[in-house]
């Protein structure tokens, strides 16, 4: 019996020291949740530069997607990417592409439309649009494979975006700026339209001039209309390789007519110096009213056109009821008021004069 006691109370001993202390100021301890290693690394890979990637519509999702021979030369060169796969670093490079789409990490793409565009000898190096290839299996051969994951924003997205709701309002409250600083925001938006217009301007004439006379495409700035570029590729400016065939004399030489005949047609219709002169001077006038305006100048606006009002309502009722019920009127308006009749006395005395006379 004593045993079975001292055996009993050995355990309640026990439970109790295993039992976290409440008086204890120690916070308990919480348990470290690992990362997935594979994670990391498709993080870390999707996020070096030299890995090329582009954008493009996946069904009605934009995201971003490399190809497979791509990621081959990629790790071939930066091996030392491997070493956060921890015990899977010697892994091929095949394996670690299986992984990433058995995890749900990458998903292999294939281009919508797999037919050659009339005009063009081989198909696009980077489609704008892409569909789910239905087996999931890494290759190399004319592949591509788009990330799943939502990328980390950098801090100056997070920045920009609290920018905005900042740049929204202050547009908002553009009639309330200063004169000078109206004057700085018109020029500036004007001078960088001019200069955005000037670029496709010249773009185009550079296009066209070399279309006609050597039949070649050539494009400067070619993604400067794109949606689906980044901003690196946005200004980039050498033209891509002309990949389609030359157009024929014929068609040269129609597009050329054309290019005369809408010149002739400008010219033709362009403006006499006085319609410029005219449309120079409204133009003017509109943006002075813009820039000149203040809220001090609207709040007298709308009280000058209340006095309008009740000036024109009170000479309304003075017509109806008769000269002799008509309100006095009092200080500058009164004297103003008995000037005039004194010289209407004075007009019609002297008309009666010349009568007498003749």
């Amino acid at each position: 019996m004593k045993k079975s006691s001292g055996s009993a109370a050995d355990k309640k001993r026990v439970r109790r020291s295993s039992a976290p202390d409440p008086t204890s100021d120690a916070p308990p301890r919480k348990q470290v949740v690992k990362k997935d290693v594979f994670q990391v690394f498709a993080e870390k890979v999707r996020d070096h530069k030299e890995l090329v990637s582009r954008w493009a519509v996946l069904q009605e999702t934009r995201v971003e997607y490399f190809r497979g021979k791509d990621f081959v030369s990629f790790l071939k060169n930066h091996p030392e990417l491997k070493d956060v796969l921890e015990s899977d670093r010697n892994l091929e490079t095949e394996e670690i592409a299986s992984i990433l789409l058995a995890k749900n990490l990458l998903v292999r793409c294939d281009r919508v439309v797999k037919t050659v565009r009339p005009g063009k000898k081989k198909l696009s190096t980077w489609p704008a649009h892409l569909e789910i290839f239905p087996e999931q299996v890494f290759s190399e051969n004319d592949a591509f494979f788009a990330w799943t994951f939502v990328k980390r924003h950098p801090l100056w997205q997070t920045l920009l975006s609290f920018f905005w709701p900042v740049l929204t309002l202050a547009i908002c409250l553009f009639p309330v700026y200063p004169h000078r600083c109206k004057l700085l925001i018109l020029y500036s938006c004007a001078g960088i339209l001019f200069l955005i217009l000037s670029l496709l301007l010249i773009r185009g004439t550079i296009f066209g001039a070399l279309y006609i006379i050597l039949g070649k495409r050539i494009w400067f700035f070619p993604n400067i209309l794109a949606e689906e570029a980044t901003l690196r590729e946005l200004f980039r400016f050498w033209p891509k390789k002309d990949e389609e065939e030359k157009p024929k004399w014929t068609t040269r030489l129609f597009y050329a007519g054309v290019a005369v005949l809408f010149i002739l047609l400008l010219r033709h219709h362009a403006p006499d110096e006085a319609a410029r002169a005219r449309y120079q001077k409204r133009v003017s006038n509109i943006i002075d009213d813009v820039l000149e305006w203040s809220p001090t100048l609207a709040l007298s606006g709308m009280m000058d056109k209340q006095q309008n009002v009740a000036n024109a309502t009170g000479s309304a009722d003075a017509s109806k009821n008769g000269p002799e019920d008509a309100a006095p009127a009092d200080g500058d308006d009164a004297k103003d008021f008995m000037e005039q009749d004194n010289n209407t006395e004075e007009v019609i005395n002297d008309v009666d004069d010349d009568k007498h006379h003749d």
